[in-house]
Formats: structure tokens, C-alpha cells, sequence
């Protein structure tokens, strides 16, 4: 049997891969490779640039209607193969079928927001500021984009940076996670059938070689990350370095130790279900995932005692299976990890109340499965506490007071998202304002932005200005000008020396 080789998209066509250079890609859930994916050489990217950079003035200079209409196809297709992308995500992911679904949704959220892009590229004009003079703006695209992604969400997040790149006028390359790199090319053909022009989007696949030459190519102008902390702070960094005519503008979203508050006034039915699901759903491998339930006061005992046969009851499987809860891990190399954290834990005197290590799925033996963990009496000096796990693992830190868990979380190096569970609406008032957490819930447990809003963390949970999709997409993608104009009729005669005034 042939194994499926996965490839670049460049130009508007499927390239072969000239590197050499393979990685294998996995099914989570049977252990088996499905795939083997092509990792770009430095050049490969330059001819991915070369073609982005050729189509971009073309489709700068397209009208904002009819690139919103290309969009307009492109979203009905998406919807037409909604169900393909999932059954993609949850193969090479391994995150349930359900869940998969939801991730199209919110990526075609996003795509539908960007349609409206003749309404979100109007400007502000003033007539008459003075002497006869006009003053307006432009917001004009950037030119060569790039995107990279990371394998939790392999069509979500390419779709919170390419549509809206591509709305403004920008050509796109996008650079996916090798370990689920199947969507990327799906996303391409959709393009294409939208009738996209040939090198507005292009697909590099590859590891830390095509990065860095993205990073360091002087006609990439801007450059959107989603990842982990250490590998964002990197790419801010080196994008900063970048010699060229116009800096490389940088949003480089990293890791996260999102917390859940519990209070004691909190309805405890619906606090248990919301950290069932966040903790627990996709494997606890989202970035919005809550990986610490703060428990103050009076409500931990009884937090941690409804807590444990729900964990112990989870419904892990493949993820294809209709009832499943939660599938796999994305690769062996990632569930070894996330067993070494628990380990840690163990060793650090926090009390594991379920362990989730040895976990067997009859029929899947060799799947990269692991149960639902649930540690208690976890300390913030603990390193179970202080990284991301992003794992199917819950750390219940106990605190005497609202002021105790306010304090904990704002220490924390991480500001991603983070929630409160309480009924009482002064408490709920005092905790949005006074976290220093870039996304709230109050009784939500991912408080995820809709597309209409943006997405970003606070502290070392983002670098850069700019938040992702949204207006501040918009932003990103786009260049300021302030324009003002007068007609000679209106100028004066002779020279003038004084700063310029209204008159």
C-alpha cells in the first residue's frame, strides 16, 4: 500500500517537494501511520514568496467587493465540505468528531466576518479641516503575508489569519503544523474553487527551516503565530531582526495556564460541567483549555469529590466514535510529555486523586490514548502548576479567599484566558476588571471571542501589538495613511513659515 504523500501548495498548484526531506504523519488513534508529509527547503519557501509577492499588487488593487465575493464562495464551500474537514482534523489530530465540527464552525465564523471586508476597509473623512483642505485615510494592504499554526487546530486558526489577510488585499502563505498537515491542502483547493487568483494563498509545509526562512525573507511583511511561549517569543524576536524595506510586523500568540475560580456562591453542578469539558475537551491540548480549578474556601472538598467520578467516567475512544468525550493525544512523542508532567506532580507531593497514564482502548492499543488526570493540593512553586501541561490534566489549587485567587492568577507569567464561577454580580464586576487576563469568562468557561471580536492573551501569552481576527485583524493586515488634499484655488499666495493651523 502507497503511503499518501502530502506536499506544497504553490501558485495555485499542488508542487512536488524537492527537499528530500519527509516526516511522518500519524492517526492518533491506531498508532499507524496515515501519511508522510514533505518539509520545505529554504528555497521551496523563496518560491513561495516569489509567488505571493507577484500576485499581490493584482489583488491589492482588486475591489473590496469582489474580493469579498470570492470569500462568499469560499464560505458556502467550506459549508458544502464542513464534515470532510472535520473527519480530516479528527484522522490526523485525533480530537473528537463533534469537537472537530465546532473548530469548522469558528473558523467559518471568521471566513464570514471577513466577507464584509467593503465595510470593515471604510475610513474617516473630514471636509474642511481648514484653508480649504480635505482630510481622510486609506488603509491599504501590506503586501507578501504569512501565517503559522499549530497542529490543536489545524483549520481554526489558519482561518483566523488567511481570510482576513486575503480580504485586505494581502497574498498569504501559510506554513501549518506538520503533525496534522492534511487541512492545509484541503483549504487551498477550496480556494481555488472560489475562484482565488493563482499566489494570493500558498502552502508551505516543513519545520523550523521554512520558519526561519519566512522569518527571514525581506518580502514578508507581516507574519501571524499561534504556539507555545518559547517558540513565539523566538519568532517575535527574530521577525524584529528582519532587514528589509518596512520591519516585519510580528503577532506571535503563545502558551497559556488558564484558571478556573471557584466560588463559593457558584451553582457547583454547572462549575463541575464547565471543568469537565474545558479540562477534558480535545484532550486538554487547546490553548483555552482551563488546566487549574481555583477552589476558595468553603467549596473545595465538595468541588474535588464531585470532581472525581466524573473524571474517572470519561468517555475515551476514537475519536470517530459517536459517543466519544475525548480521543487521543496528537503523537507519542507528545503523550511521553504529558506522562512525565503527571510524574513530576507525583514527585512534588501533589495528591493525584486519578491517574490517567496505562489507559487501554480495545482496539486501539497502540493509540496515543491517556485518561483524564486530576491532581489536588497542587502549590504554585510546582512545575505541574507553573508550565502548560496541554494534556487531559487538571490541577485544584485551594485558596481561603476571592482576594487569595485574584492574587495567584495575576503572579502567574501567563495571561491567555481565564474564568470565574459565582452568582454574585458585584464579585463578578470587581474579578473583569481587576485580572490581568487578556480574555474573561464570568460563568464561561473558554471565553473564545466571536469573529466579530479578537482573540489574545495578555503577559507571555501574546508578543506583539495586535490581537488576532476581528478589527484588530483588520489593523494588522493593513498600512495607515493619512491623506489631506487641497486644490489650487484655495492657496494662498506666497510662502508660509509657521506650523500649519486650523482656520
Amino acid at each position: 500500500m502507497t503511503t499518501k504523500l502530502i506536499q506544497h501548495y504553490i501558485g495555485g498548484k499542488v508542487v512536488e517537494s524537492i527537499s528530500g526531506r519527509l516526516q511522518d504523519v500519524y492517526n492518533p488513534a491506531t498508532g499507524e501511520v496515515s501519511a508522510r508529509v514533505a518539509l520545505a527547503s529554504v528555497e521551496e519557501v523563496h518560491a513561495a514568496v516569489d509567488a505571493a509577492r507577484a500576485a499581490a499588487p493584482a489583488w491589492g488593487e482588486t475591489a473590496p467587493l469582489k474580493r469579498a465575493r470570492i470569500l462568499s464562495r469560499f464560505k458556502e464551500l467550506i459549508e458544502k465540505h464542513h464534515d470532510d474537514l472535520a473527519a480530516a482534523i479528527t484522522r490526523e489530530h485525533g480530537k473528537v468528531f463533534s469537537d472537530a465540527r465546532g473548530e469548522v464552525t469558528r473558523g467559518l465564523e471568521v471566513v464570514e466576518f471577513a466577507t464584509a471586508a467593503p465595510q470593515l476597509l471604510k475610513t474617516q473623512f473630514t471636509d474642511n479641516i481648514g484653508g480649504g483642505i480635505d482630510n481622510w485615510q486609506l488603509r491599504q494592504p501590506v503586501g507578501v503575508t504569512a501565517g503559522i499554526t499549530p497542529f490543536n487546530f489545524p483549520f481554526m486558526v489558519p482561518m483566523w489569519m488567511a481570510p482576513m489577510a486575503i480580504a485586505t488585499g494581502n497574498a498569504f502563505i501559510l506554513k501549518p503544523s506538520e503533525r496534522d498537515p492534511t487541512p492545509s491542502l484541503m483549504i487551498a483547493d477550496l480556494f481555488r474553487q472560489a475562484g482565488l487568483p493563482d499566489g494570493v494563498f500558498n502552502v508551505v509545509q516543513g519545520d523550523k527551516v521554512a520558519v526561519d526562512a519566512l522569518l527571514q525573507h525581506p518580502d514578508v511583511n507581516a507574519l501571524s503565530f499561534v504556539g507555545s511561549t518559547p517558540i513565539a517569543e523566538y519568532i517575535y524576536t527574530e521577525g524584529a531582526k528582519r532587514k528589509g524595506p518596512y520591519p516585519m510586523r510580528v503577532q506571535a500568540l503563545g502558551g497559556a495556564k488558564n484558571h478556573l475560580v471557584v466560588m463559593p456562591d457558584a451553582n457547583l453542578d454547572q462549575a463541575v460541567d464547565a471543568l469537565i469539558g474545558a479540562a477534558y475537551g480535545s484532550a486538554g491540548e487547546r490553548c483555552m483549555a482551563i488546566s487549574v480549578a481555583v477552589a476558595v474556601g468553603s467549596v473545595a472538598d465538595k468541588l474535588v469529590e464531585a470532581l472525581i467520578p466524573r473524571v474517572k467516567s470519561l468517555k475515551v475512544m476514537n475519536g470517530m466514535e459517536a459517543e466519544a468525550e475525548m480521543g487521543p493525544v496528537v503523537t507519542a512523542q507528545h503523550k511521553a510529555k504529558i506522562e512525565a508532567y503527571i510524574e513530576d506532580g507525583v514527585q512534588a507531593g501533589a495528591r493525584l486523586l486519578v491517574d490517567g497514564r496505562g489507559l487501554k482502548v480495545a482496539g486501539h492499543e497502540n493509540g496515543f490514548f491517556l485518561g483524564g488526570s486530576l491532581f489536588d493540593h497542587v502549590t504554585p512553586d510546582m512545575k505541574i502548576y507553573k508550565e502548560e501541561i496541554f494534556g487531559p490534566v487538571l490541577c485544584i489549587v485551594r485558596v481561603p479567599d476571592f482576594a487569595s485567587a485574584l492574587k495567584l492568577i495575576n503572579a502567574h507569567e501567563f495571561g491567555n484566558g481565564v474564568s470565574l464561577f459565582t452568582s454574585d454580580g458585584n464579585t463578578a464586576r470587581e474579578f473583569s476588571r481587576r485580572v490581568e487576563v487578556g480574555m474573561v469568562g464570568v460563568n464561561v468557561p473558554i471565553p473564545v471571542p466571536m469573529a466579530w471580536h479578537s482573540f489574545g492573551g495578555w503577559k507571555r501569552s501574546l508578543f506583539g501589538d495586535a490581537h488576532a481576527y476581528g478589527e484588530e485583524g483588520i489593523r494588522f493586515y493593513t498600512r495607515y495613511k493619512s491623506v489631506m488634499q487641497r486644490w489650487p484655488d484655495s492657496i494662498a499666495k506666497g510662502a508660509e513659515f509657521t506650523m500649519p493651523v486650523a482656520k
